[in-house]
């Protein structure tokens, strides 16, 4: 019997055996045929960063994708969720560390993840997986590479305000790995500057 684990606004989680599987649901103010042909891409599109990133970083193994179904089964990844144990990690300035390596291997490869909160990432024998690749996108634009940094650094500092200034420069050390460090971090003063511009207003 399939047991659920998690419900949110786009898809339902739920357990069948020892699998992950996360299934888009249908949206009843969306016309039918346009709901169907949404769930199906957005569905196909994340099986294949997925498929992609694993090759790269530590991630779920996809184990299959039903277009039909609108589900992702997947390997279920059982660690500590960063949300919540981040803070009571005597290392945790060196998993930040890890994130930001992930993060510039990822962004090197082409591959924008579109949500990198601490509630996105697993903690398992020292290595920290990323999940959920819903928001995620395909690009070598450095702007949406400094955008997905931006994203963490608002991620730690709402969820890890006390710490989130060491966190986030461990983060960005781990970055350095990337091949267009220097480029990304000019435009993430820029796109940091209008996110206080825009809170000023």
């Amino acid at each position: 019997m399939d047991k659920v684990i998690a419900r949110g606004a786009e898809a339902i989680l739920y357990m069948r055996g020892k699998h992950l599987i996360k299934e888009r649901v249908r949206k009843g103010y969306r016309i039918f045929e346009l709901d169907e042909k949404l769930r199906k891409i957005r569905s196909r599109k994340e099986a294949k960063l997925l498929d992609k990133a694993v090759k790269i970083i530590s991630v779920p193994n996809l184990i299959e994708m039903d277009e039909r179904g609108k589900l992702i089964e997947m390997e279920f990844i059982k660690g500590k969720k960063l949300s919540e144990h981040l803070d009571k990690l005597g290392d945790s300035a060196e998993v930040c560390r890890k994130i930001g390596q992930g993060i510039a291997k990822l962004h090197d490869a082409g591959i924008i993840h579109g949500d990198l909160t601490t509630s996105n990432m697993i903690l398992k024998r020292g290595e920290v997986y990323f999940i959920d690749f819903g928001l995620g996108f395909e690009s070598s634009s450095i702007e949406d590479k400094a955008v997905d940094l931006h994203l963490i650094r608002q991620a730690l500092e709402a969820r890890h305000f006390k710490h989130f200034d060491k966190y986030f420069q461990a983060v960005l050390e781990g970055y350095k790995l990337s091949k267009n460090w220097n480029e990304t971090m000019k435009r993430l003063e820029k796109v940091e500057k209008r996110g206080r511009y825009k809170q000023a207003y």
